[in-house]
């Protein structure tokens, strides 16, 4: 039987305690600095954007931080700012979160909220509404 490579198993494996706690904090820290409307692209002094969760890789380096734009308006333009913007988030992360070094941080729009829309829509179709009442 082959042995699996460490990389095969890591991203089988569910994150462990100390990623879920450091994105949770990563997540309120990019949540405030997005709040309090310091940046210097324009795209982002008056955007309301929410930060859905953060995923850590396990070493720590990188993050995936998920967004939503409120109304899902201008949401190209928004992630497009806040790409440009990662540099300076990962500045005032590192100043504020503790770490040793501070995570890559990429910013990827949360369409989970979509995903949910379109299974519920499934779900409410006649057909399938038919096959889910209890007999």
């Amino acid at each position: 039987m082959p042995r699996r490579r460490s990389s095969e198993r890591e991203k089988n494996r569910a994150p462990g305690q100390r990623q879920l706690r450091v994105g949770e904090e990563l997540r309120h820290l990019i949540a405030q600095l997005l709040e309090r409307g310091n940046m210097h692209d324009h795209d982002l002094r008056d955007a309301s954007i929410t930060v859905t969760s953060v995923n850590v890789s396990p070493d720590l380096r990188n993050a995936t931080a998920f967004v939503v734009p409120l109304g899902g308006k201008d949401e190209e333009r928004l992630l497009a700012a806040l790409r440009r913007a990662a540099p300076w988030f990962r500045a005032r992360v590192s100043e504020s979160a503790g770490l040793r070094s501070a995570p890559e941080i990429r910013f990827e729009l949360d369409r989970t909220f979509d995903e949910a829309e379109r299974i519920d829509a499934l779900l409410r179709r006649p057909d399938v509404a038919r096959d889910l009442k209890d007999d």
